[in-house]
């Protein structure tokens, strides 16, 4: 009863200070979960952040391990600017055209034909294909967009005003990567092999099997011709293999390790495909399957 005195004395009886007691306890109670609640924001937070910086740091250590036996300049990047990118897209193709961004997405039933502007990530235009089809590559060459699909043994043509289809072709092999010299068409099938095409008749003219000193290359991706070069994605990495087109013989490679915006969540199939060329700044955009932005990079030369 000594410890109810207080109360007592103010003119609280017996019960009102129980109660009051139960108020405070639930208050308490309240006020420390709420305060454990914020912690574990806190640490959930500071653990995917930890969890993300890991993964970036493995993905660095296999580069540094892929890399080091090659004989040829290895290029690192410096991110220059960011641009917004539909996460919805499903990346197999990207080219810069007239200062407007050309991309072609994937997936049975989502794949389509997109025009936009980098800047505002706005659409400008967009053709979506039959749902029997997976898109991939893209490339624009004159007046005419020319798009792969996976498995289908398919190609389309479209008119680069209007994405006006005017025309199909046909393939022997998967249809992966597409770039363009400015006189012939450039393939990739998931394999070592870069393909050379006729743009009129759409034959294949001759191909290359891209090697290093380690061997052939394989799972070339996504491409992109730049100042007489090909550049390619290997699919599945965060490297980018520079390719002689006469020869076949890589002339170097980009380390683009780190780049993934989110390498905890954003995993196989979802990793880096897409290499455009902005002219205008000598720098390449890339992004990836379903990344939530596109990358203006410049390269970095060995050494530097």
């Amino acid at each position: 009863m000594r410890t109810l005195t207080p109360f007592l004395r103010h003119g609280l009886d017996y019960k009102k200070a129980i109660s009051l007691a139960a108020v405070l306890i639930v208050l308490a109670i309240v006020f420390s979960s709420v305060l454990l609640g914020c912690r574990g924001d806190s640490s959930q937070v500071n653990t995917a952040a930890d969890d993300a910086e890991a993964a970036k740091a493995r993905e660095r250590s296999r580069n540094a391990e892929t890399l080091s036996s090659r004989d040829v300049p290895i290029y690192d990047y410096d991110i220059i600017n960011t641009y917004d990118h539909n996460e919805d897209n499903y990346t197999q193709g990207l080219v810069m055209d007239g200062g407007l961004l050309y991309e072609g997405t994937g997936l049975y039933g989502q794949s389509r034909l997109l025009k936009t502007e980098l800047e505002t990530g706005d659409v400008l235009q967009q053709y979506d294909l039959e749902p029997e089809y997976f898109g991939e590559g893209v490339t624009v060459l004159g007046d005419q967009v020319y798009h792969l699909t996976f498995l289908s043994y398919t190609g389309f043509i479209y008119d680069k005003e209007s994405f006006e289809p005017v025309g199909t072709f046909e393939y022997p092999t998967q249809g992966w990567g597409l770039t363009n010299d400015g006189k012939e068409l450039i393939m990739s099938d998931g394999s070592a092999a870069l393909h050379f095409l006729d743009p009129e008749t759409l034959e294949q003219t001759r191909y290359i099997t891209v090697s290093d000193n380690e061997g052939a290359v394989d799972n070339l991706n996504e491409l992109e011709f730049i100042d007489g070069e090909v550049y390619a994605n290997v699919f599945k990495t965060t490297l980018i293999a520079i390719i002689d087109p006469e020869t076949g013989e890589v002339t170097g490679w980009v380390n683009m390790a780190g780049i993934n915006p989110d390498p905890v969540e954003l995993k196989d199939p979802y990793v880096l495909n897409g290499i455009a060329y902005r002219r205008e700044t000598g720098h390449l955009l890339v992004t990836g399957k379903g990344w939530p932005t596109i990358f203006e990079i410049e390269l970095v030369e060995p050494g530097n």
